[in-house]
């Protein structure tokens, strides 16, 4: 399912984490905790791919690590905190929309 992890980009790879953390998001707020447990799980085992790709060194690595800690602080809390859950979901939107422009643009629009 995820062969291709490490070839990704950075932003990709974010976009992608962020896409099941909304997933674990909306069914935390539907209170329906079977599915909040696999999407999850999708979203952390996407963190810790991240988190292994040797191109990710210092800083960066650091950040996916901060990261981790807070989709488990936001989706494990026993109350949801509605302006924590907000700032992460800018935060993955502004790569997954990183990403879409990055695939957007064309070696034709560069020169």
């Amino acid at each position: 399912m995820y062969e291709n992890w490490h070839q990704m980009t950075l932003a990709e790879q974010l976009g992608n984490i962020g896409s099941d953390y909304e997933r674990a998001l909306r069914w935390k707020t539907k209170n329906n905790q079977s599915l909040v447990d696999g999407a999850l799980a999708r979203t952390l085992e996407q963190i810790d791919l991240s988190l292994s790709d040797p191109r990710w060194v210092g800083a960066r690595r650091r950040e996916i690590a901060r990261m981790r800690d807070e989709v488990c602080r936001e989706i494990l809390a026993e109350e949801m905190n509605m302006d924590s859950a907000r700032q992460l979901q800018r935060y993955f939107m502004a790569f997954a929309v990183a990403d879409r422009r990055e695939k957007d643009c064309t070696p034709a629009d560069l020169g």
